[in-house]
């Protein structure tokens, strides 16, 4: 008996046995299958982000691309502006007697790769050398508004370089070279050309005006047009030359660019650009950015989104600007602010829940993308956060974007922006009836206070006649209840 007990007791401690096993095996298979699929699902938000972020700075289009027998390839392009320079080394024919040819080909490359280090670190293409000649365009393949300004410190920096070859040469008592350099700005095509060999070129009458500027120009100088000069000459000096006759253009007027403002440039010496400079380049990059992200917001999101459209981004970003210079705000805090007010709600593209998150991780990938720096692109998302529904505002620049975001409370067009944000609603959170959301929005306003005195001042009278303007609804309302 105490042996039949037994076996009957260790087949249940077995069965048991197998049971937690099973039962473990089974909970951590669907653990895995839980973390793989949210690992699916977070992969593939970042993808779209990456994706999204790509498409805004690229400005991307499928038409863009054509489809031939060879592949995928990219369609002659025009471009509205785009910046031309033209280098030309000087005493060439002079050197040439002097030195070898595999001595004159060393020296012809050590300039050129210099040059091509110069114009990749201002984002502008390389387009061809055609002998002692070099060739580059900025604005392109990527369009942007700074082209010109960053062509030109390409130029000054090509010179810079050549000036202090001219200084080692000078002391070791050999020839030297000298650079002619021309720009212009203005209209291009681009493609593709050749066949076994292909290569990317432009044309137009930009790329002859320029060609005609450096060589009208003077060795050692920056000839540019006036076409050019009235594109830069907030962040340049410049020496007027007079005009120069074009090819069924008429004329055109040439400036020698004597180097960068001082108060612009590193020591007030007009040959690099300092922090001030950088900003305010920024904030041509800006528009840039504004009208890529505007133009998605306006196209991709969706019908539905009947406050949190592109017009509400538009009127945070108008309202921050206005509440910065009344707050007397620097120029780099602008920027931050106003590239902030920009994102905040770009997150809609992605999702609707937790947009917040999704503005955040578009600002990183795009941001990065039109020269910020890392500490501004960590500023930038700290204040997206503020626009959390119950997030406070930790310091000054906090406080201006949540009123500007907020600004709508106080306006005269109140009520019609109210009633947009209660159909979205309606669309995504479910059913409220027009009552509770007026109450609500009673209940909000009431215990709503603006942070900053410029808000204060432009918006917090309006927005007690809101509020009373809204009670005035609520009772109407009951009237006829």
């Amino acid at each position: 008996m105490i042996e039949y007990l037994s076996n009957h007791i260790f087949i249940l401690i077995i069965f048991l046995l197998l049971i937690i096993i099973t039962t473990v095996i089974w909970i951590r298979n669907y653990i895995s299958r839980k973390v793989e699929k949210l690992t699916h699902e977070r992969v593939a938000l970042a993808l779209k982000v990456k994706e999204k972020a790509h498409r805004i700075q690229t400005q991307y289009d499928s038409e863009s691309v054509v489809h031939t027998h060879q592949g995928p390839k990219k369609k002659s392009r025009k471009y509205q502006k785009v910046t031309v320079l033209f280098a030309d080394i000087q005493g060439f024919t002079r050197i040439v007697e002097q030195l070898n040819p595999e001595m004159l080909i060393d020296e012809l490359d050590q300039f050129f790769l210099h040059f091509d280090e110069i114009v990749e670190k201002y984002d502008v293409e390389k387009i061809k050398t055609i002998g002692d000649a070099y060739m580059c365009a900025g604005g392109l393949p990527l369009k942007n508004s700074t082209n010109p300004v960053e062509v030109v410190l390409a130029g000054i920096e090509m010179q810079n370089f050549m000036e202090e070859m001219r200084r080692l040469k000078t002391i070791e008592h050999k020839e030297y070279w000298e650079l002619r350099i021309g720009i212009h700005t203005g209209p291009v095509i681009s493609g593709m050309v050749g066949r076994k060999k292909i290569s990317f070129d432009i044309w137009g009458d930009t790329v002859n005006i320029a060609s005609r500027m450096e060589s009208s120009g003077i060795a050692g100088e920056i000839n540019v047009s006036g076409t050019t000069w009235q594109l830069v000459n907030e962040f340049f000096e410049g020496e007027y030359r007079g005009k120069m006759p074009v090819k069924y253009k008429g004329e055109t007027d040439m400036y020698f660019v004597r180097g960068i403002v001082p108060e612009l440039s590193v020591n007030g010496l007009g040959k690099e650009p300092n922090e001030l400079f950088r900003i305010r380049l920024q904030h041509i990059r800006f528009v840039d950015m504004e009208e890529a992200i505007l133009n998605r917001l306006e196209n991709e999101l969706s019908d539905d989104l009947t406050y949190h459209n592109m017009k509400h981004t538009v009127d945070v970003v108008t309202q921050a600007e206005i509440i910065g210079k009344g707050e007397n705000i620097s120029e780099e805090e602008m920027l931050l602010v106003k590239s902030a007010a920009l994102f905040h709600d770009s997150g809609f593209l992605i999702t609707y829940e937790n947009h917040e998150d999704n503005s955040i991780e578009l600002a990183k990938e795009i941001l990065q993308m039109y020269g910020f720096l890392e500490d501004q692109i960590q500023e930038i998302t700290e204040l997206i956060n503020v626009t959390r529904k119950d997030a406070k505002p930790r310091n000054h620049l906090e406080a201006i974007l949540k009123d500007a975001d907020l600004d709508y409370l106080g306006r005269s067009d109140f009520i019609p922006v109210s009633q947009n944000l209660y159909k979205e609603i309606q669309t995504f959170n479910g059913k409220m009836s027009i009552s509770e959301w007026n109450r609500k929005q009673i209940n909000f306003i009431s215990n709503h206070k603006y942070y900053t005195k410029t808000a204060k001042n432009l918006r917090q009278v309006k927005k007690e006649k809101q509020l009373n303007a809204l009670r005035d609804l609520m009772d109407n309302q009951s009237k006829f209840q």
